[in-house]
């Protein structure tokens, strides 16, 4: 079946008018490989609402952050109502949820150089497997369709190719609408196993391993995809529930580039209800994820190989640290610092100032913003 490979970039415009955005047409560069897979690709890991800042709300309130912060509805509600949580609020939220809670009330954090060498390093990687192209869209209904799209032409790139990278999830686990992008997905070389092991890129600056804090939150971050696409492959897609949560038209004709695409991909869809039964059956067929999980760390200035973190999938960890989230996103108690042994990240948190859990108020806030230090996106 001849797949198509899109991806598209998410504009600020507004959902009421039509827009432009990048899509993928990609062939595999892959040695020993000659299938052409085609598939639809976000370009890069952005809110599902098209805009890749946080949704920040005017607070007169709280002039005063030294203040203890009480609000009437829950952070979820307030920030992620129509949007989903992500796996980077999650790991976000464990790295410092004092420091989620101001980025969400008073702007997101900066993008930091390493940051951003980071990214470009991902994209690179992406474009070891897809070409970008333009697609028109014209609603928000076009852009979950597109999304679930791209997890089925990434689906079959795995089965048919051995890998894939940037696989979008969206999923309900925990009670809650949880997204995220997967940054590699591999067949195992041992041919009798056929479950495909998650693994994660991340870049440093300095060649050095990261601390126990970044490896745990990486290891959250990856535990989470796992989470996401076992709960896709074993049970059904809640569609009913997905259409009601996000206020979407089941039956919305999608825009005329998707269409098409679609088509000559060899499953034609009109609508995103018929884009989410293609999902839904996609994910039938699809196997669980091996146990074991990956973290590679590579040095930013040359990609070298510092080291790689195989470590076993721990779903009761998992659960309690989803748990504790959110409690917090929900609103059932106040955000909590970073443990006494790991104030040290208060020297690279550009909110230390108008904290009152920094042990170091005389440090310039966020003074090592191209360091190796934070959480891990998604």
């Amino acid at each position: 079946m001849a797949l198509i490979e899109a991806a598209y970039a998410a504009t600020r415009s507004s959902l009421s008018s039509s827009s432009s955005s990048s899509i993928c047409s990609p062939t595999s560069r892959f040695q020993t490989r000659s299938r052409t897979i085609h598939s639809i690709t976000l370009l890069s890991k952005r809110g599902l609402n098209g805009s890749s800042e946080l949704d920040i709300e005017d607070s007169d309130y709280l002039k005063n952050p030294q203040k203890r912060i009480r609000v009437a509805q829950s952070f979820l509600h307030r920030f992620r109502r129509k949007r989903a949580l992500s796996v980077t609020d999650i790991t976000a939220t464990e790295w410092c949820e004092k420091q989620m809670e101001f980025s969400l009330l008073f702007g997101k954090r900066k993008i930091s150089k390493a940051m951003k060498a980071g990214k470009a390093r991902h994209v690179k990687l992406e474009e070891e497997v897809v070409k970008k192209v333009k697609v028109h869209i014209e609603s928000v209904e076009d852009r979950w369709a597109l999304k679930f799209i791209n997890f089925i032409t990434c689906a079959n790139q795995l089965l048919f190719e051995g890998i894939t990278r940037e696989l979008p999830l969206v999923g309900f686990v925990e009670g809650i609408w949880l997204v995220g992008v997967i940054d590699e997905l591999r067949m195992p070389e041992n041919g009798s196993d056929r479950n495909p092991i998650l693994v994660d890129t991340k870049t440093r600056v300095r060649d050095t391993l990261p601390a126990e804090p970044q490896i745990r939150n990486g290891r959250l971050q990856l535990m989470c995809y796992k989470y996401l696409w076992d709960t896709l492959v074993a049970n059904s897609f809640a569609s009913g529930q997905f259409f009601d949560f996000f206020s979407l038209n089941r039956n919305y004709m999608l825009a005329k580039d998707i269409r098409e695409r679609t088509a000559s991909s060899g499953f034609p869809a009109k609508t995103l209800d018929d884009v989410i039964q293609y999902y839904i059956n996609t994910c039938s067929m699809l196997p669980i994820s091996h146990d074991r999980l990956l973290l590679r760390y590579e040095l930013q200035k040359d990609q070298s190989v510092l080291g790689e973190d195989e470590f076993a999938y721990d779903p009761d960890w998992l659960k309690r640290q989803i748990q504790s989230n959110l409690e917090f996103w929900l609103g059932e108690r106040e955000a909590s610092y970073s443990p006494q042994e790991e104030r040290w990240k208060c020297r690279h948190c550009q909110f230390a100032s108008i904290c009152s859990g920094n042990p170091f108020p005389k440090i310039p806030q966020g003074s090592s913003s191209s360091s190796d230090y934070g959480s891990s996106s998604s």
